[in-house]
């Protein structure tokens, strides 16, 4: 544990750490520790992180779905935190460390769900362990990409349904505008796409909330739901 921190600032959940890029190999925790201090006094209420989603939902040649693969874009402030002590001796974030990062940070979500829930015909399903993750830090921001593969390939009958959110709010998730923020790969052809993103007058109204709120919520919690961010997809 990093000496000088307060017993307020060791309770934070051990997830944001991990998603803060590479708690054991950089110390992020003092690093978003210092950045939820300086968020607070530029009145920078929860959510502490925006990411900006894309998705894309894979399918088998029997047109089952066999998972998800995930883009997640940081917002600059963010991404300007988290990169700090990864320049390589020519002063650029090499892509052997972010490789090694986005290994981390996929394996690490677990607790968490992966910020992910996706039923078929109604009914939860499992993931596997995520695979194919990597990390690029273009244009001032970290852009992270992994596949979750279910733990069964299933073929819808109804509709395919993809939430993400953070439970507890700490993260902002927001699939990017367009139709094709959620991409069909290999799936069957005629399906109707619906998208359905969290109202910014909802996220600002949070801001009322003390942050004494936030440090209550914990992975079980279902505050950060009426944030999700839902893709419907039903195909013939």
């Amino acid at each position: 544990m990093i000496e000088g921190l307060h017993q307020r600032e060791i309770a934070v959940p051990r997830w944001r750490h991990t998603l803060g890029l590479c708690l054991r190999m950089l110390g992020v925790f003092a690093l978003l520790v210092s950045l939820v201090a300086l968020a607070t006094k530029t009145a920078r209420a929860h959510p502490h992180v925006w990411v900006t989603a894309h998705a894309e939902i894979l399918y088998d040649e029997s047109q089952r779905v066999t998972g998800l693969r995930h883009i997640w874009t940081f917002d600059e402030f963010y991404s300007a935190w988290a990169v700090q002590g990864l320049e390589e001796d020519y002063g650029e974030v090499g892509p052997a460390q972010l490789r090694e990062l986005a290994e981390l940070n996929a394996t690490s979500l677990v607790e968490f769900g992966y910020f992910t829930e996706a039923r078929i015909d109604g009914d939860d399903r499992d993931f596997a362990p995520p695979v194919d993750y990597d990390m690029v830090y273009e244009d001032g921001q970290l852009t992270l990409t992994f596949t979750l593969p279910l733990s069964e390939p299933v073929r819808p009958r109804t509709a395919f349904v993809m939430d993400i959110y953070d439970p507890t709010f700490f993260v902002s998730f927001t699939i990017d505008e367009g139709d094709e923020a959620v991409r069909l790969v290999g799936g069957p052809s005629g399906c109707a796409k619906t998208i359905t993103r969290p109202r910014s007058a909802e996220i600002e109204a949070t801001a009322n909330l003390s942050e004494a709120f936030f440090e209550t919520l914990m992975a079980s919690s279902e505050f950060g739901e009426q944030f999700a961010n839902r893709a419907l997809i039903a195909c013939p």
